[in-house]
């Protein structure tokens, strides 16, 4: 069974329970020291006792010089409550698990209640692994109150009809790093190869630019133009060609490179206008290729 099949299987069944190891996330988080201090950071998809989220944060609480730290998780057929680390409280001179308020809510914990939003609203950054298939509920909640955010999701939401503007626009982009296992429940752990962390923090990476080192000119043959749009076939982002001015497609891994200042996104294949067969991908030779992103270079690159 491919990486792939297990996060499909686990759309289908709606099996979200896969946490997030505590090696991933520090690998990704220390890119962004400096966007935590004094911020509220709410782990709103979090059980405490089983969350590497948590885990990371309250026993780094002092070296990110956060504000406060509130955790929320859902309780099926139950009631939940809300975890909040904020001050020394015995007085012992370091803040950590001794220092630890704990409230019941009234509801489920569900991230979408009121109780929840509430506390989303008092937070200033939201850094989480939330259901894979609650993932664009979820995400319309961030964007609808406007928070700063560092999520784990799957790739495949490059893809989708409501998400895909909100990467084009600049709203949304992909961190640094890709978390390929999680644990379950039961300690085993289940592999996936297409899961990425999105976020609209600003870092580094994001504007580095993509070295290009291929031509178009003499080399047409290996950038066919699509069957159903006037764009040509760059089938990795390696070959993107340095002399090409017009209109390219290129796999959505593009926007784990992606500099918004070398480089503008015009659209997504289906989507896009111009597309000659509507709602449908590209094809080459009649033959259909996976989806791909439309992409141009920014003016002063063509003037290089």
């Amino acid at each position: 069974m491919s990486k792939g099949d297990n996060l499909r299987i686990a759309k289908a069944v709606k099996n979200d329970e896969f946490y997030t190891r505590l090696e991933d996330i520090e690998k990704e988080l220390k890119y962004y020291k400096n966007k935590f201090k004094g911020k509220v950071i709410f782990c709103n998809c979090d059980d405490p006792e089983s969350s590497n989220f948590w885990k990371f944060f309250s026993t780094k609480f002092e070296f990110f010089e956060l504000k406060k730290l509130i955790s929320t998780h859902y309780v099926k057929n139950g009631q939940s409550y809300k975890l909040e680390l904020k001050k020394d409280i015995n007085g012992d001179g370091i803040i950590d698990g001794e220092d630890l308020i704990k409230i019941a809510l009234n509801g489920n914990g569900d991230f979408r209640s009121e109780e929840s939003i509430e506390i989303l609203k008092e937070a200033d950054i939201i850094v989480t692994n939330p259901p894979f298939s609650l993932f664009r509920e979820y995400i319309d909640l961030l964007m609808k109150y406007e928070k700063d955010f560092l999520v784990i999701g799957s790739q495949n939401a490059i893809t989708y009809k409501e998400f895909f503007p909100l990467l084009k626009n600049n709203k949304i982009w992909l961190g640094n790093t890709a978390a390929k296992v999680f644990l379950q429940p039961d300690g085993t752990e289940k592999k996936f190869g297409n899961i990425c962390w999105f976020t609209n923090l600003t870092h580094k990476k994001r504007y580095e630019d993509i070295i290009l080192f291929k031509f178009y000119e003499g080399d047409e043959e290996n950038f066919p133009i699509y069957d159903n749009y006037n764009a040509i076939e760059v089938s990795k982002v390696k070959n993107i060609p340095i002399d090409y001015k017009e209109e390219m497609g290129v796999p959505i891994t593009f926007l784990d490179k992606y500099n918004p200042e070398q480089f503008e996104i015009i659209g997504l294949d289906r989507y896009i206008k111009g597309n000659r067969t509507p709602n449908k991908r590209f094809k080459i030779n009649n033959k259909e290729k996976y989806a791909r992103i439309i992409i141009k270079r920014r003016w002063k690159w063509i003037l290089n």
